[in-house]
């Protein structure tokens, strides 16, 4: 399968964040879908999930998301069905991967991948950037506009701005190094030798 016919959806989290003795659990999820077309506007969706725990302080000053805005919220496992017809038989994509495919081992057997992690593809692609972080690397590559225009009245950590952002960052990525007739392996398992020499060089 190479790049180009690929379709790829991505997934985001917001979690209420870590307390002493509690496993953190996801508060807000946004998911995009994106084809050889395009990004697909009618695949956007986001919703606020209900929690059993309270959203940490550190965790609302990251993201703004507050208790009374998840008390109403659907709970994960009611948003299942809609979560695995969303990722079903695609290409994953997060930035920085491990948060959701955590979050997605509350349900065990889903088999959702191969995974695409635009954090280690921003890697392989520009080694020495300043930060991999996805806002600078979205403002670097001058894409910050597209992704405003895609997610009016959103902002950096929202599940939604979050998942559309990278989508839009990877499509920079194949465009801007002529990836989309290279197998698909090409960004599942990036070539990240150059960034790794330069962190060890420094």
């Amino acid at each position: 399968m190479n790049v180009a016919s690929t379709t790829f959806t991505a997934i985001d989290f917001e979690s209420a964040g870590a307390r002493p003795g509690k496993t953190d659990v996801p508060v807000q999820i946004g998911m995009a879908t994106m084809d050889g077309q395009g990004l697909n506007n009618e695949s956007l969706f986001c919703s606020y999930l209900r929690a059993d725990q309270p959203i940490t302080w550190s965790a609302r000053k990251v993201h703004g998301i507050r208790d009374e805005d998840i008390q109403d919220a659907p709970t994960f496992t009611a948003l299942w069905p809609t979560v695995k017809k969303a990722l079903a038989d695609r290409v994953v994509v997060a930035h920085g991967s491990g948060t959701e495919k955590r979050f997605l081992r509350a349900f065990p057997f889903h088999g959702f991948g191969p995974w695409v992690d635009t954090l280690k593809v921003a890697h392989a692609a520009w080694p020495d950037a300043p930060s991999h972080s996805l806002e600078k690397l979205v403002i670097m590559s001058g894409l910050k506009a597209e992704v405003d225009n895609l997610c009016p009245d959103r902002r950096w950590h929202d599940a939604l701005y979050d998942a559309v952002a990278s989508l839009v960052l990877l499509r920079h990525i194949i465009a801007d190094f002529q990836l989309g007739q290279h197998n698909i392996g090409a960004l599942i398992e990036p070539d990240r030798s150059p960034y790794f020499a330069n962190r060890a060089a420094k």
